[in-house]
């Protein structure tokens, strides 16, 4: 098993900006995808974005493109999730997991997940 630890939400104000990251147990994963998610109370876990870690290729939600972005810092095994324009609609636990495939959006790939970041974006 691998274990992922979120970090960076906070409780912002509509139109903050956000840096979220996320740090692996120490293992490498060259050959995963990594994906961030959301869930809020009472919905479904939602797929915002990934990247490949060896060939940095992403996949974003379309709902996610424009505000938020993605990427990976190989050396520090490191994935981030940068936000902006944050809105109270984005209010939601931020998870960070990893997938045995290339690149999927899909929640049932990804095999190991991370406790979870809370982000609370108030009017």
């Amino acid at each position: 098993q691998v274990q992922l630890v979120e970090s960076g939400g906070g409780l912002v104000q509509a139109g903050a900006s956000l840096r979220l990251s996320c740090v692996p147990s120490g293992r490498t994963f060259t050959s995963y995808s990594m994906g961030w998610f959301r869930q809020a109370p009472g919905k479904e876990r939602e797929f915002i974005a990934a990247i490949t870690w060896s060939g940095g290729l992403i996949l974003y939600a379309d709902s996610m493109k424009g505000r938020f972005a993605i990427s990976r810092d190989n050396g520090k095994n490191t994935l981030y999730l940068q936000m902006n324009s944050l809105k109270p609609e984005d209010t939601a636990v931020y998870y960070c997991a990893a997938a045995q495939a290339r690149l999927t959006r899909t929640l049932g790939a990804y095999d190991f997940w991370g406790q979870g970041t809370q982000v609370t974006v108030s009017s």
